[in-house]
């Protein structure tokens, strides 16, 4: 019998962020979120490149934008904050876990987005903000 049927995603997974981290350190929950004042339950992650661009640079400091590549170490699930919001399934392939991501390697180099389109987003996180609806399910 194949055990991968019960696999939500196979990887590889990225973590953005603009924390400093090294080869092997942990990822872990209870710290403080990226994006919000206050300690997250799980620790998020993607499968794919575009969705840890928006992550490391909407994270909430200013160092320096940095994506890890990383293995979940314990089950993980599909991010309700994300999945079937605006598009139905998980096509961002968005997911967090209450068990540790080890950091497996950092990219030297990627694309960000362009300035107009990460104003946009912070524009429309401020409305949504504003309007109550900027809500971390957690």
């Amino acid at each position: 019998m194949d055990d991968k049927k019960d696999v939500l995603d196979n990887g590889p997974f990225f973590h953005g962020t603009k924390a400093e981290l090294k080869i092997g350190d942990l990822l872990e929950p209870q710290h403080l979120s990226n994006y919000q004042n206050k300690k997250s339950n799980y620790i998020y992650f993607t499968g794919t490149l575009n969705a840890a661009k928006w992550g490391a640079e909407l994270a909430k400091s200013q160092s320096k934008e940095r994506i890890y590549i990383i293995e979940p170490l314990g089950e993980f699930e599909n991010d309700p904050n994300l999945t079937d919001k605006r598009f139905p399934g998980n096509p961002t392939r968005s997911y967090r876990s209450k068990s540790p991501l080890k950091i497996i390697a950092e990219l030297g180099s990627w694309e960000r987005h362009s300035d107009e389109e990460i104003n946009h987003m912070i524009s429309s996180l401020k409305k949504l903000t504003e309007e109550g609806k900027n809500v971390i399910y957690d």
